[in-house]
């Protein structure tokens, strides 16, 4: 077996050789296949995160509110005077927003922190490891919170032990997908692949919904306990298949280097050297041959082929490898704190509605736990289409920073006109609600995916890719802090009013917008020259 490809998950091989007998005439582009898989494993992985972060906001339904009008579960002996018997302590008391809100900050603040570390460590260990472990123990976190049900633990303490202890473990998903998918993609329609890609975001925020919503009026334990497990399960799968980069299945990399004289947007659309190493006939998996890694597959017509990365950073042609930089050296990358303290806002306002969209619609419209629940789908839909709409203007216009702008100057009305008229008929309910997802989440995921991709493999690296965990952590990381005071603060604004809410979710946008000024000018310089100069010609 090649040296080059011990890093090969065993799973991986496993199908490769079972593809070699089935079909022995069988020749597929290897980059293609691999990238494709790629895709999909990390859209998977994502989607569990998401889906294991979800069923809280529907949990809150249900622990605090009159039981009177409920039918009790078959096979429970209830006082049909005891209007409590479906409320669960220490939240059923009119401070219990509050309480949650303390909740989802255990959770955002841990992983805000622990974020920042995450990335650290994503740069130095093997991804498929960082990923696979982070997924079986964030299941197994989702795991206790349900337990709580099943054991009867009515400790607030307990809450707050496990969700600090599952926001630490969920900070390995975001470094380590992203930086998945920087080493097997390049530069070019970045923008829509990851705007594609990142709808796991949303995908999960929904199958999380429906989960929890299956459950939760019987049953809420379940509602954490089945996400869990799910999780777990797609946990084990990333460890069998996933491979983090290229060199682990003898594939060319694509470049991050780009030419000296370029200027402008950290997403302009600027020439670069080479995409990705050119598909040749070594470029295909030979299914007459008898494992995967066959030393022939690995020759590469490509230049860039000949310096292939170990998954530990050395190169296999034995030129000097990259060391991974350190965070403040990272910061120093042109727009990696404008567009950090950008995303705090904007996360901010996205995890608002993340933590605390069902409960509005519950308290506004009158809807069962369920049917808000099932309703605040409709947001992820939405931004479903933001992220793919930011991600194709984004490639189209070469201005990321402007295209977040935009979005942010038209969330703002678009919140006020939600929170005024969004409940008066469920018509206007599901149009207004998913403008606001796409408005809201748009940017959100353009700066998480593709902007923070593009920095970490910034031309000022010469070449450096390994950047690219430690500038996703930070942005991300800064993000997070936003994440984790938006559901707080609303839990204690909240029973003054929810217009109040809102209030703050519009402020909160502007400064997102303020934040991203310098770069936007930019961008609009570097566009004027652009005509100026196809003018003149």
């Amino acid at each position: 077996m090649s040296s080059q490809l011990r890093d090969a998950p065993i799973g991986l091989r496993c199908v490769i050789s079972a593809g070699n007998k089935c079909f022995p005439r069988l020749r597929l582009n290897r980059n293609v296949w691999f990238k494709g898989a790629t895709l999909l494993l990390t859209f998977m992985a994502y989607t569990c995160y998401h889906m294991n972060r979800k069923p809280i906001s529907v949990f809150k339904n249900v622990i605090n509110r009159n039981c009177s009008n409920l039918v009790p579960p078959p096979g429970q002996d209830i006082d049909p005077t005891d209007e409590t018997w479906c409320d669960w302590a220490p939240f059923d008391h009119t401070g219990s927003d509050a309480l949650l809100g303390g909740l989802d900050s255990s959770f955002l603040f841990a992983y805000a922190i622990a974020m920042f570390m995450s990335g650290f460590v994503a740069e130095r260990v093997n991804l498929r490891y960082f990923l696979s472990f982070g997924m079986i123990f964030s299941g197994i976190a989702s795991y206790f919170f349900g337990l709580a049900r099943v054991l009867n633990i009515h400790d607030y303490s307990y809450f707050v032990v496990v969700q600090v202890f599952g926001g630490i473990v969920q900070t390995t998903g975001w470094p380590g997908v992203v930086t998945v998918v920087g080493n097997w993609f390049g530069k070019s329609k970045r923008g829509f692949i990851f705007g594609v890609w990142n709808s796991h975001t949303s995908l999960g925020n929904i199958l999380g919904t429906r989960l929890a919503s299956q459950y939760v009026e019987h049953d809420w334990g379940l509602s954490f306990i089945v996400p869990g497990l799910v999780m777990a399960i797609c946990g084990l799968i990333i460890f069998l298949f996933l491979a983090p980069h290229p060199s682990n299945v003898g594939c060319g990399r694509p470049t991050h280097v780009r030419d000296a004289n370029e200027s402008g947007s950290v997403n302009a659309p600027r020439r670069i050297r080479s995409e990705v190493s050119p598909p040749s006939e070594a470029d295909t998996i030979d299914t007459n041959s008898s494992s995967i890694d066959d030393p022939d597959l690995n020759e590469d017509d490509s230049p860039e082929s000949s310096r292939l990365l170990q998954p530990d950073g050395s190169s296999l042609s034995g030129d000097q490898p990259h060391q991974a930089i350190g965070f403040m050296e990272a910061l120093q990358i042109p727009g990696v704190i404008e567009f950090s303290m950008s995303l705090f806002f904007s996360k901010l306002v996205s995890y608002t509605f993340l933590y605390w969209l069902p409960k509005y619609i519950q308290n506004s419209t009158g809807l069962s736990p369920k049917n808000s629940a099932d309703f605040s789908i409709l947001f992820d839909l939405g931004g479903i289409i933001g992220g793919i709409l930011a991600g194709v203007l984004s490639d189209y216009s070469g201005m990321s920073a402007t295209t977040c702008s935009g979005m942010f100057v038209l969330t703002v009305p678009m919140l006020f006109v939600y929170q005024a008229y969004g409940t008066e008929n469920t018509g206007t309910n599901v149009l207004l609600l998913m403008l606001v997802g796409l408005l809201v989440n748009g940017p959100y995921a353009l700066i998480t995916t593709a902007i923070s991709a593009e920095l970490g493999t910034h031309h000022s690296l010469e070449g450096n890719s390994r950047a690219l965990a430690t500038v996703t952590a930070i942005i991300d990381g800064t993000g997070s802090i936003g994440a984790a005071v938006g559901p707080f603060i609303a839990g204690f604004v909240a029973p003054y009013g929810w217009n109040n809410v809102f209030y703050i979710l519009m402020a909160a946008n502007i400064m997102a917008l303020l934040f991203l000024c310098r770069i936007v000018v930019a961008e609009c310089r570097r566009f004027l020259r652009t005509r100026r100069g196809t003018w003149t010609a």
